[in-house]
Parts: C-alpha cells; structure tokens; sequence
C-alpha cells in the first residue's frame, strides 16, 4: 500500500500487529506465566548500563528517584506486551548507559562546560498547533543547531567513532525508524518520525526520567501525578549540559529546541535558559485536541493491547489545561520581550514571515540565505504525505462543549478564532 493512501484506524482497542509480532507477544505470555519474564527492576537496570559500558559510576544518583517511581508505575498500570515490556527495557538501560558515557565523557574533557550555546529558540506551543512545521522552517538556516533523531537516539560517539563521522549512529537511527514503521506504519501519518529530521528535545529529557514521553506513550498514571509535583531545574540542567555536548560535536551559532512538554516548565526554562526566546503557537483546541488523543491512543498501542480512548482523553484533557494555565501563570510576571506568539493560520498563510518575526524577537540576524532554506523546506513538507490521519471525538467520548470548558479561558486570552 502506497504511504498517501494510507488512512488510519480508530479501533483504538484493536492496535495493529503484524504476525510474527503477535505470535512472539503470545510466546511471551507464556514465557511471563512461568516467570521467565520478569517485571522491570532499577538495580537489574543499572546493572545491565554498567555491563553495556563497561563504566560503574553514575556519580550524583538523583535520578534513581524519578526511575523508580517511573519504572513502579509502569509495571503496575501500564499492562505492557511481552514486546513492549522488552522495549521500555531496553530504553531505560539505554538512557542510563547513556548518563554513565556522559560523565565519563565529561571527566575526559571538562571543557565542555565552558561551551557558549549562542542565542536558543524554544518552540513551546501545545501539541498539533504547528509546532512541527515552525521547528522544521527554523533548523532548515543552516546557522542554526536543532537535535535530529539520530543524535537524540545517541546523543555521544559511539565508541570508536571518529569525529565528524556519526554514520553508525545513523544507521542505528535509520533502523530504529524502519523498525517503528513496520510495528505502527499508522502512526507516520499522525506524526513524521523520520530518522535525520529535527527531533523533540524532550527525548533528552528522557535521560533524567522526569518528561511527558511516559504518559504520551504508556498508562502511567501514577508516576505522572508524582512527575507534577517535583522541581523540574536539575532536568533542565542536564539538559543544557547535553546541548553543549552536541555542540562540542557540531558546532553552530544558535540553537531551535521545540517540546510541549516545555509549557509546564516555563519557570524553569528562564531561569536555566536566560538567552532563550520562547515561542508559543496557538490554534483552535477544537481541531487539535481530537488529533492528539489520536496520537497518544495510537502511540500506547505500539506498547500494550490495553488502549482505553476515554482514559486518554481523560488525562490528557486535564493535563493540557495544566499546561495552559501554568504558562499563563508564568507569562504574567515574566518579562514579555522573552515570549513570541504566533498564530497557526498566520504561520500557514506566510510561514517565512513569521520565521523573520520570530528571528527579529530572538536577535538574530534574518536574511534571504534564511528564507531561502526556510522556504525549501515549508515546499518540502507536504501535509499527508504519509497518508490521512482520521478520528473523531466521539472515540474519545468527548464533546465541543467539554473542550470549551476546560479551554476557553486559553482561546480568550490569546485570541483564537474557531477554525
């Protein structure tokens, strides 16, 4: 079947498996009834990154909290397959053997600390307001630095990679892409995950254990309401020192990052960030709140047989009015030069004017090289090129009603008209 036409399901409850999958899930029941399968376990985790690397240190272990309270939620609610029970497995030893290599990396050449990172754009607009499209015409100047999926999947050399030549890392990236092609070939038309494209720094945030992706993927209520109530500035913190590592890597004058999970955190990010710019999009919540209860109800399929689509609207109803009002909150007393708001429809009917605009705002120089690249890449970018994203908010038991109650007082204050 041709990409364009694709259309995508909304049995939520019936995720798609191929069959060699299916049989290994149904192999893998069998194999957790006799307990060969065991639960996730933090101490079997850590050992496991420590054998990976051949490293034993970690040094400051305040991460094991958030992995805890993480991995206890997963394996009491999530109700993974035995496939995606060895996928969260293999991510978790994956980002600690990860966190081992960067503080060896970072004994090895201290000097990475005093790495400038230049002027920072960060896209912090709700989900399915544009925030793709904006991040993509932004990391097209070639004098800006945006995280691709390759380097987010390996943020450090491999061992033994020369520098300049990250073609392992690539191929890895490359393979991982292909490999979530073949379990939810769906899922590219509700969000392009394209191995060398511009990545969602949240996937960095990932490597401290304290970010959206579990509740955006996996039913771990618990470990979100906990996620909520801690202080987010040493995640952020690492954050930035894994920017600096990227730009030891490849250099460039200014950086785009882009994550909704960055509305919750506003207070944060102007405290680690001060020479950031922030970037909120804005579109009507009626057509994006359907889109990502889609994405969410899709994306917990590739990991468990157990997608309930009111559960997920649900959550996400509730959260998304968080983000909404905690960046209110925040904006009210932050100082407003910071901020940039750029309206959906403005950004489709000119996308390279608000680029300059946006451009303007950050203090960084705007030109026709600039526009050039912008404008080849907003002809690049071509809406359902992976096919057609269907749903309905009736799969979500929701109503126009209940989305203008829980945010009108965000259509207010910004001034979105109904599309």
């Amino acid at each position: 079947m041709k990409k364009k036409a694709l259309e995508t399901s909304n049995h939520y409850d019936k995720p798609y498996r191929p069959l060699p999958i299916a049989l290994f899930n149904r192999a893998g029941r069998v194999a957790e009834r006799m307990g060969l399968l065991s639960d996730l376990n933090v101490a079997d985790l850590m050992n496991a990154a420590r054998r990976k690397t051949g490293l034993k240190n970690f040094g400051d272990e305040w991460f094991v909290e958030p992995l805890t309270h993480l991995v206890d939620s997963i394996n009491q609610e999530a109700k993974l397959t035995p496939l995606g029970k060895l996928i969260q497995k293999s991510r978790l030893e994956g980002a600690l053997a990860t966190r081992l290599r960067v503080r060896e990396l970072l004994r090895n050449h201290a000097e990475i600390h005093d790495i400038k990172l230049g002027k920072i754009i960060i896209i912090a607009g709700l989900q399915r307001t544009g925030t793709t499209t904006l991040h993509r015409l932004l990391a097209a100047d070639p004098n800006m630095r945006a995280l691709l999926a390759w380097e987010a999947l390996n943020p450090l050399p491999l061992p033994k990679e020369k520098p300049g030549h990250p073609e392992g890392r690539i191929a890895q990236a490359r393979m991982a892409e292909k490999g979530l092609a073949y379990l939810a070939p769906e899922f590219f038309a509700i969000h392009p995950v394209e191995h060398d494209a511009p990545e969602e720094d949240i996937l960095l945030l990932d490597l401290c254990f304290m970010s959206q992706s579990p509740e955006a993927t996996l039913n771990v209520p618990s470990y979100a309401h906990w996620l909520e109530q801690q202080d987010h500035t040493r995640a952020y913190e690492y954050l930035r020192v894994l920017l600096k590592i990227l730009q030891w890597q490849r250099p460039a004058q200014n950086w785009v990052l882009k994550t909704p999970h960055h509305m919750e955190h506003l207070d944060t990010i102007l405290k680690v960030f001060p020479e950031a710019t922030i970037v909120q999009t804005h579109r009507d919540p009626q057509k994006t709140t359907g889109s990502f209860c889609s994405m969410v109800a899709h994306g917990r399929g590739v990991f468990s047989d157990d997608v309930d689509a009111r559960n997920v609207a649900r959550h996400w109803l509730r959260k998304v009015n968080r983000l909404m009002q905690r960046s209110i909150d925040v904006r009210a007393t932050a100082d407003p030069a910071r901020f940039v708001d750029v309206s959906y429809y403005e950004l489709l009917q000119d996308p390279i004017a608000q680029v300059a605009r946006i451009y303007q705002q950050a203090g960084i120089p705007f030109d026709a090289n600039v526009a050039r690249a912008a404008q080849a890449t907003s002809e690049r970018n071509v809406q359902n090129r992976y096919g057609k994203h269907r749903y309905d908010l009736k799969d979500f038991d929701l109503t126009k009603e209940d989305i203008e109650k829980q945010y009108g007082f965000y259509r207010e204050r910004y001034s979105i008209p109904f599309e």
